[in-house]
């Protein structure tokens, strides 16, 4: 499993009524695969650019994707990153999981992933994700912060490596995962910011045309 995953199996985890949304949880998935690349080596920073790393590519199918995406020349900053491959990207988990049998039909009503109520399955994958969240995890429990999910904390200490090649260890983040934190949670105030601005336009908008 990837923390992108244990990511999303958290967040589907949360009461219908503290939804994480879809665009704060995307940019935070792209943000989760990327420490995932930087552990495994799979991709590098050099300065704030995501560029190839020496690593060979990860065995998860989405994590493969966003290697490919690292790859891609020009090299973008991580902002730009987050931006292009986050597009999207918590449906794209959320597809994948339920192909793969994570996502089964819950009762605790409709979650804001879709109009299907959905929830994470009784599985191995749930109970590593809930375990890693548990034991408060610096990497994921910073991610989870980022969206607005708590009840993690951190504790620990070390620098981040590879587990099995495609998620960083339970450490503290070292400088190029914590530059990644950082902008997975500017990139999340600017989208706040983007949908509070539309929701203001779109009121005045409406005001319009209920002036006599």
């Amino acid at each position: 499993m990837s923390t992108a995953k244990d990511l999303f199996i958290i967040a589907m985890d949360q009461e219908p009524d503290r939804p994480v949304g879809q665009g704060d949880l995307s940019l935070a998935l792209a943000g989760a695969e990327l420490i995932d690349l930087l552990g495994a080596e799979a991709a590098a920073l050099d300065g704030d650019r995501v560029v190839p790393g020496t690593g060979t590519g990860p065995h998860d199918p989405l994590l493969a994707e966003a290697a490919a995406l690292a790859r891609q020349v020009p090299y973008e900053g991580i902002e730009d990153w987050l931006w292009r491959r986050g597009r999207d990207l918590s449906a794209t988990y959320q597809a994948a999981l339920e192909e793969a049998g994570q996502l089964t039909r819950g009762r605790r009503g409709l979650l804001p992933f879709g109009s299907h109520r959905l929830e994470p399955a009784d599985t191995p994958v749930r109970r590593r994700a809930r375990g890693r969240w548990e034991e408060g995890e610096p990497v994921l429990a910073a991610l989870g912060a980022a969206v607005g999910i708590g009840g993690a904390v951190a504790s620990g200490g070390g620098g981040a490596g590879a587990d099995g090649g495609d998620r960083p260890g339970p450490g503290l983040p070292d400088e190029a995962v914590t530059a990644v934190l950082a902008v997975v949670n500017d990139a999340v105030t600017e989208l706040a910011a983007v949908q509070q601005r539309r929701s203001i336009e779109n009121a005045a908008f409406a005001n319009v045309w209920r002036v006599p």
